[in-house]
């Protein structure tokens, strides 16, 4: 008998139970047996087997309707030392596992990947990928799962917030998660048609001056007011910004902790809070006053309730897995092209460089991000030349029109 084990790492995402379930379903209809490891790799580890549930058709008959994970997650992370890595592979073995199916991001696609090498043919591992940042090296088109439940909910909470501040005549600076690809802010931006949305895939390659970012904003808002007569908006911002402000700007960077990966916790640092005081105080300091708020959206769009899309895409996610390994191709990541399963060799993930998943950026030469620019409101070159968009840009800035094409030049 085959026996499957389900383990979950990361951060929550919309239809992950979606994967366990369609998962453990055609893996018990094909007489195997399925464990699923709570709390990630956590209680593996250290050597800990008693961490389980042993699923059963009853357990996950209908899980795929629900937000969370059933197996709860953590960042626990195996591959910091060679000793936990070993007790991963040793618990799983004693278990009886042969077959490994994990759900996560980049971070769990390699320790995925480690696992496999330890583990040397005697556990065939199969990972599905899985985060609402939407930034796995999956096929241009090709969303993570999460994502488009993630981006549903967030637009609807920027379409409220932009609501609010056409009523009540202010900007808010709205923080959206996305650790290093600003595609759920850019999405959520574009359909919620906030004025401006800011991504760090936009700056030149290296450290982001916070000036720049500054400066682009404060354009956002004073041709807002020049040329449409209004002073209300919500800035949208991807916190990978945060992640690559040059440290010589912030100082709330250098003692900001960290998680088990080594990952800055972006959450806890006060990026809109940082933006918003900076642009006001900017433009108050030339006779400009707007009222401004700020806010961060992200962890309340991790457990939604995962949309038709995200259900029916990570059912065929799980099952994908299942007949794959049963198949005899392992040590590869599950994918969704056209309708199909396309299982993607583990070494094909990897930036040779770090050794590490790649990141998925957004790319910025595509139609998506092109009309995406388009739509929102920014100082563009056309707009500094024109003399008369110039002069009203510049009064609604408290700048002489040569101060105001400096200070808004194009980043």
């Amino acid at each position: 008998m085959a026996t499957f084990g389900i383990i979950v790492g990361g951060g929550p995402a919309p239809g992950i139970n979606g994967v366990i379930g369609a998962a453990a379903t055609v893996a018990l209809r094909s007489g195997a047996r399925v464990i699923g490891c709570m709390d990630g790799f956590k209680w593996l580890m250290e050597g800990d087997t008693t961490h389980l549930r042993e699923l059963t058709l009853e357990d996950v008959e209908s899980i795929h309707l629900k937000g969370g994970s059933i197996l709860h997650t953590s960042r626990a992370n195996p591959t910091k030392k060679a000793e936990t890595l070993e007790a991963v592979v040793k618990s799983l073995t004693s278990l009886g596992v042969d077959h490994l199916i994990t759900i996560g991001g980049d971070d769990t696609a390699f320790s995925a990947r480690r696992v496999a090498e330890q583990a040397d043919g005697r556990i065939k591992v199969a990972h599905v990928p899985k985060t609402i940042d939407n930034d796995l090296p999956l096929p241009a088109g090709v969303p993570t799962f999460g994502y488009e439940t993630a981006r549903e909910l967030a637009t609807t909470l920027v379409e409220n917030l932009i609501e609010d501040c056409q009523t009540t005549n202010r900007w808010f600076f709205v923080v959206v998660m996305g650790r290093k690809s600003g595609s759920l802010a850019l999405g959520a931006g574009k359909s919620a048609g906030a004025p401006i949305t800011v991504i760090p895939e936009e700056f030149p390659a290296g450290p982001i001056k916070l000036d720049d970012v500054v400066r682009t904003i404060e354009g956002a808002v004073v041709k807002r007011l020049a040329l449409e007569g209004r002073n209300d908006g919500v800035v949208v911002i991807a916190e990978g910004v945060a992640e690559r402000l040059d440290e010589n700007d912030l100082t709330i960077l250098k003692d900001v902790p960290r998680d088990e990966h080594g990952h800055i916790r972006l959450a806890e640092v006060p990026l809109g809070r940082v933006l918003k005081n900076a642009v006001t105080d900017a433009l108050a300091a030339r006779g400009v006053k707007i009222a401004s708020g700020e806010k961060d959206v992200g962890y309340e769009l991790r457990c939604n309730k995962p949309t038709a899309f995200d259900r029916d895409y990570t059912r065929d996610l799980g099952a994908g897995a299942v007949f794959t390994l049963l198949a005899g191709t392992y040590n590869v990541l599950i994918t969704r092209q056209d309708e199909n399963i396309v299982p993607v060799p583990f070494a094909e993930l990897m930036d040779a460089k770090t050794g590490k998943t790649r990141v998925r950026d957004v790319d910025t030469d595509t139609n998506w991000f092109k009309a995406a620019r388009a739509l929102q409101t920014r100082i563009e070159a056309a707009d500094l030349a024109d003399a008369k968009r110039l002069a009203a840009i510049a009064k609604a800035a408290g700048l002489s029109p040569d101060a105001a094409r400096k200070r808004y030049a194009p980043v």
